[in-house]
């Protein structure tokens, strides 16, 4: 069942584990979105500009991938590490025609392998790390906690976008009953 508080979580600091809790919250929806989805589901496209659930469920697992590499390694990914995330991290032609034909199970275990990662790293993290300030290359600066803010932010956006796939295929399904 969802917890709709947030807690500290045992094994991290106070704000890294009020993080992972909402880090856990964000998925734990996301996964009762897209439970029981069949592969022509996962793959559907409503018009020729969108995106399939598949490559969002990607593109989730991606951000967050960058993210770790970002905040944890402080350095950006390299080429083979974008080579096996650039079309889920930008999405769009490529990623329609790329992501495509995969199971439920294997986006879910992307998500869950990546997801693993981070809070492996998050353990060894005290709460100054989330607050530690840097500049991106334009001098702009940003730290750790906004990172990870932009981690959920960015699916929590591309849930809304996988509700409104979803109403669209039960429309077409009803349509065609």
């Amino acid at each position: 069942m969802i917890d709709y508080r947030i807690n500290r979580v045992e094994g991290f600091s106070d704000k890294i584990g009020e993080l992972v809790s909402m880090l856990v919250h964000t998925r734990e929806v996301t996964l009762g979105e897209v439970k029981n989805l069949r592969q022509d589901e996962l793959d559907y496209l409503i018009d020729e500009g969108s995106n399939s659930i598949g490559a969002l469920l990607l593109h989730i697992a991606s951000i967050e991938f960058v993210h770790q590499v970002i905040s944890f390694e402080e350095r950006d990914i390299h080429e083979n590490e974008c080579k096996k995330w650039k079309e889920a991290l930008e999405l769009g032609p490529q990623a329609r025609n790329m992501i495509r034909n995969n199971s439920l199970t294997y986006y879910l275990e992307e998500l869950a392998q990546v997801r693993q990662q981070t809070l492996s790293k998050l353990k060894a993290c005290n709460d100054e790390w989330l607050f530690k300030e840097k500049h991106w290359e334009n001098g702009i600066p940003y730290n750790n906690y906004y990172l990870w803010f932009h981690v959920l932010e960015d699916e929590i956006n591309h849930r809304g976008q996988i509700r409104v796939i979803k109403r669209v295929l039960s429309k077409n399904k009803k349509i065609s009953e």
